[in-house]
């Protein structure tokens, strides 16, 4: 069955939630890259919304409260995972008696 929400069919789950909740996560979460003004001004365009929430639809507006208190979302290209790199701890040096 597929899942669509106002004429729209959400491909990745960050979508449904959009299309389902009426709200851009990434307005209450942010943006890796963003500069501090930008981050400002997202912010205070964030409490607005979240103020009008409160008043239509308290259980989005605590969903989207939340959102604020998480950090940046990291844009994920072509649905990939990022790469991890596994460190492995250097071996043990050995000291090697020396008879005097």
């Amino acid at each position: 069955m597929k899942n669509i929400v106002a004429g729209r069919e959400p491909v990745t789950a960050t979508e449904f939630i959009e299309l389902a909740l009426g709200i851009d996560l990434e307005l209450f979460t942010g943006s890796a890259t963003e500069s501090s003004m930008e981050r400002a001004a997202r912010l205070d365009v964030a409490h607005e919304v979240l103020a009008d929430l409160r008043e239509s639809d308290p259980e989005t507006a605590a969903y989207a409260a939340s959102l604020l208190r998480t950090l940046p979302l990291r844009a994920q290209p072509h649905g990939r995972r990022p790469h991890r790199t596994v460190r492995r701890p250097a071996k043990p040096r050995t000291v090697s008696a020396v008879a005097a």
